[in-house]
């Protein structure tokens, strides 16, 4: 979707821009990452997502007459207008022109790189921090929460059932389509699937059963309706006669050349009653009919089910996903890494904090991704304007690592260079199929490293130590 969010955002933003332009910090340079700190679900990888939906902001930012109207209508504790003139008269004329470089969507990611570099004018770097915060930290949880339910899967269909269960109409698109890239093969959504091209699926709901006088009635009657669409939903009154009657109307059917689908489950056992329905539908010559199931599904339960050994061949899997459930928030941050007066030296920046974890990383980043026999074997961030690399990296044990000649790839890609977007949007179905192969690239690994290049190492602890 494409529309105008730049006064999507927090109003502490808007002052501090508001500051810079009143202290005539408006030709100072900055750069700022967006990153995250630890892996969602306690997991051990990420799925990049949001991208798109980043390009569309930013290549339709600006502020329109009712916004300037509403922002100068805005009082501070004396009443006065909190917004100077010129500052309202610069918004009205504001035009991107920042740098972006970004990972692609559907890259598997480590904490503390960034997914998204921004470079440029202090004053709109700042301005656009909250919807990229946004847009990027919920889409990359629910891909990656839909990542994590295809792998328990294990090659199973998985459906994106969560929307009448999201968070608003925007949560719910936005969950729709991160939960396809991140591996989910079709959704309910149908707006999501019109705006993204997601394949979309469905059949009846309990109503259906219930607005009949039988429940044989209402898989007939649906099978006239739409021959070449179903499956039946067998548990509205007992699941195995649903199942029974599921299949008599698939011999009807037959006989007018259709083949059922399949039948779904929505609640009890459903490991039993998949077992039960599977060996009801195999005496009856409907082995390839699918058993669907729902009904509050995750990975966990997933993983449970086949344990257990059901018989379901596709997962529909609704608010766990498309919420979160066990995790609502990705904890995605912002942060400076350099500022500069216009054509000057850059000057590194970094956060100190108590917990040594939200302690930032100073430079203009990018990050190196090392293969060993095309397999990624760690992730270097290095200072792109830090000079000549030192060839060997800081990990997370805090030893010092060789990384030698090995092969390696830059994650960031240029987006936006001045302002004007320049990276080719791939199609949503490309994206899908990126984190599929990337998935499949760190299958080997239990522990991944990311650090530093020794020389932004040493940077960092020289700005530590200055700072303290």
């Amino acid at each position: 979707m494409s529309y105008n969010l730049s006064m999507l955002t927090d109003l502490y933003q808007i002052t501090m821009a508001n500051g810079y332009w009143e202290n005539g910090w408006y030709d100072k340079e900055a750069v700022f990452h967006l990153f995250f700190r630890k892996h969602p679900f306690q997991g051990k990888y990420t799925i990049a997502c949001g991208l798109e939906q980043v390009m569309d902001y930013l290549n339709d930012i600006r502020y329109d007459v009712d916004d300037i109207r509403y922002l100068a209508n805005i009082k501070d504790r004396d009443g006065k207008a909190l917004f100077g003139e010129s500052f309202l008269n610069y918004l009205q004329r504001f035009k991107f022109e920042c740098d972006v470089d970004a990972v692609p969507e559907g890259t598997v990611v480590f904490p503390h790189t960034p997914l998204i570099r921004i470079k440029g004018p202090l004053i709109q770097a700042q301005l656009i921090e909250t919807t990229l915060l946004n847009l990027v930290n919920f889409s990359t949880l629910i891909a990656t929460k839909a990542s994590r339910i295809v792998d328990a899967a294990k090659g199973d269909t998985v459906l994106e059932f969560g929307l009448r269960r999201a968070q608003g109409p925007d949560g719910a698109i936005s969950a729709s389509r991160a939960a396809y890239i991140g591996g989910c093969h079709a959704t309910s959504n149908v707006l999501a699937g019109k705006i993204y091209d997601i394949p979309v699926k469905g059949t009846h709901a309990h109503s259906w059963v219930m607005g009949h006088e039988t429940e044989l009635d209402s898989f007939r009657h649906y099978a006239k309706a739409m021959p070449g669409n179903c499956i039946f939903l067998v548990d509205t009154y007992d699941t195995i006669q649903g199942v029974k009657n599921a299949i008599k109307v698939a011999y009807e059917l037959k006989q007018k050349g259709y083949e059922m689908i399949g039948v779904r489950l929505d609640s009890g056992d459903l490991a039993a009653l998949s077992i039960e329905a599977r060996y009801l539908l195999d005496e009856a010559g409907l082995k390839d009919a699918l058993i669907v199931a729902s009904n509050d599904l995750d990975e966990y339960n997933i993983r449970k089910l086949k344990e257990k050994g059901a018989k379901i061949t596709v997962w529909g899997v609704g608010t766990r996903l498309s919420t979160a459930y066990d995790q609502p928030a990705l904890g995605g941050v912002y942060k400076m890494a350099a500022l500069r007066d216009k054509g000057g030296e850059w000057e590194y920046k970094v956060k100190l904090s108590e917990q040594a974890i939200k302690v930032s990383n100073p430079g203009i980043l990018n990050t190196h991704r090392y293969y060993n026999e095309a397999l990624p074997v760690m992730d270097v961030m290095v200072n792109d304007e830090g000079g000549e690399s030192s060839q060997s990296m800081i990990t997370w044990d805090g030893m010092n690592h060789d990384f030698g000649t090995m092969e390696f790839e830059t994650l960031l890609e240029p987006i936006f260079k001045k302002g004007k977007l320049i990276y080719e949007k791939p199609g949503i179905h490309e994206i899908r199929k990126r984190t599929l192969s990337q998935l499949q690239l760190f299958q080997h690994a239990e522990t991944y490293p990311v650090g530093l290049e020794r020389n932004l190492h040493e940077l960092k602890l020289e700005l530590i130590k200055k700072h303290k």
